[in-house]
């Protein structure tokens, strides 16, 4: 998790809000996700690198074999963002805001009798307690239920001594940690029937009730409700609905570039035509991918291919929870010094705090190569000089552009993150076990696909409504089935200010 105020720093945020599509019950709901991030270009490099160190080192650490990533560098998250999303709980429902997680499984709120939690937050939102008492739906989860047997088995649920209560302790590496027990109660999700109306529907789902939190958890600065686990183990939100076929088990985002940040969440397939997938690494704990190779304009890097193997020690994962992009020594090497080559002439290189960067007066766009990220299956991810540099500073008609992917001494680890999946769409297809993309504004609408209980496919917008209130893109949908209601989610941004 990561704060946004600083003593003696004042950030300006746009905190954009994009309304998103989740498919319950055969219709989408919506999840509102929110993206604090730095509007000014002077975050030097070392700050989001140690931030991205402190959540790579919260992802969990379990029997399973999670990689344990290298920690270095300054610790400063309060100039950097983090992506989180409002969920309702328990009857009467209760605002809760979570961290999105792809890095753990388990949906996990901090309770009424917590020992260490954060009461109020530097991100300006409200922070709730959870009180099983208190909802009319919640029951307590028992050892012997059938749902804590199988997170026994992902380590994501354990029973202690006597105590018939399904529990959890869950410690991370960077030494914080939270434990606490499970209930299950309704989570609700708003549905929009039209461009005016909305509609309510909920499931039951099991989570963590926290009663104690400790380290970095307990800061109130950057401080959330709890964290929304988006793996692939059973006790996930998306296992657990897809389990009874109340959702697909895919789940989608959209991130925007620009500085305004945002963008869209998805619990289903987004759908566009120029996706292409690559197979996740079966039997991983994270989202693994087979990266074989990285082109520089076109030419392929020499960097061996045992570089980029997967096993317990060294992989490439897709992480939207990290700012930066890491690459392995090697591969990084190589890629610095190709990129080096081809902008000698028009740029003056030079290294700034042991990051490399170009001093420059044309446009980036003009004089970077494009670079591809190539996977099994033949899918490449193609980067745009924007999506591995990062601005620094500007001086009059002079910039600085520093290179955003960092190196990883001595194992042979990538992790991709924001940087690079930024202005795309992502599809984590669990039930496929696969990983899509393909470029897109993420400020647009986007089409979801969602299966109806015959098993046919259905096509949902998720446009944007006009300013007179019409519905755009293919509003005749309504009109052309009437066996599903379609839905359409309102992308409302508005501005607000975060002050130290």
């Amino acid at each position: 998790m990561a704060g946004i105020v600083r003593a003696g720093v004042s950030v300006a945020v746009l905190v954009v809000i994009a309304q998103a599509v989740t498919v319950l019950c055969g219709f989408p709901a919506k999840l509102t996700l929110e993206r604090a991030f730095p509007t000014n270009h002077g975050v030097e490099i070392a700050h989001l690198r140690g931030r991205d160190q402190a959540r790579h080192g919260r992802m969990l650490q379990s029997s399973g074999g999670v990689i344990d990533f290298p920690v270095a560098g300054t610790y400063d998250p309060f100039l950097v963002g983090l992506y989180y999303t409002k969920v309702q709980l328990g009857n009467p429902p209760k605002d809760f805001y979570v961290q999105i997680d792809t890095g753990s499984d388990v949906l996990w709120v901090s309770c009424n009798s917590c020992n260490g939690c954060p009461a109020t937050s530097g991100l300006q939102i409200q922070l709730n307690f959870f009180d099983p008492g208190s909802s009319t739906t919640a029951s307590l989860v028992s050892c012997s239920d059938q749902i804590c047997a199988l997170g026994v088995q992902s380590s994501d649920s354990a029973c202690f001594g006597q105590s018939n209560q399904c529990a959890y302790v869950f410690q991370y590496g960077d030494g914080s940690g939270t434990s606490g027990y499970y209930v299950m109660d309704m989570i609700h999700l708003d549905i929009v029937v039209d461009s005016t109306a909305t509609s309510n529907s909920s499931a039951s789902v099991m989570f963590g009730c926290s009663t104690s939190q400790t380290g970095d958890l307990t800061k109130s600065d950057r401080a959330v409700d709890g964290i929304f686990g988006f793996g692939q183990q059973d006790l996930s939100v998306i296992s657990q609905l897809s389990s009874r076929g109340i959702a697909p088990k895919v789940f989608s985002h959209c991130l925007k570039g620009d500085d305004s940040g945002g963008g869209i969440l998805v619990l289903g397939e987004i759908v566009e035509p120029n996706v292409v997938y690559t197979p996740l690494v079966p039997s991983q704990p994270h989202y693994n991918l087979n990266l074989q190779s990285i082109s520089v304009n076109g030419q392929v890097l020499p960097i061996s291919p045992a570089v980029f193997a997967t096993s317990n020690s060294q992989g490439t994962i897709i992480d939207s929870g990290t700012t930066l992009a890491y690459l392995a020594e090697e591969a990084y090497n190589s890629f610095v010094v190709a990129v080096t080559n081809i902008v000698s002439q028009s740029t003056q290189s030079v290294v700034l705090k042991g990051n490399q960067c170009y001093v420059t007066s044309s446009s980036v766009a003009d004089i970077f190569p494009q670079v591809s990220l190539n996977f099994a299956g033949g899918a490449s991810l193609v980067l745009r000089p924007q999506d591995y540099l990062i601005q620094q500073n500007s001086v009059g008609g002079t910039t600085v552009w520093c290179v955003g992917f960092q190196k990883i001494p001595g194992q042979g680890i990538t992790i991709l993150g924001d940087l690079v999946l930024k202005d795309k769409i992502f599809i984590y297809d669990l039930a496929n076990q696969r990983i899509g993309w393909t470029n897109y504004d993420c400020s647009m609408s986007v089409n979801v696909s969602t299966a109806t209980k015959t098993g046919k496919s259905e096509f949902v917008n998720a446009g944007q409504f006009s300013d007179n209130g019409s519905v755009q893109n293919q509003p005749d949908r309504f009109i052309l089935n009437l066996s599903i209601l379609v839905l359409f989610v309102q992308l409302s941004i508005f501005t607000s200010f975060f002050h130290s």
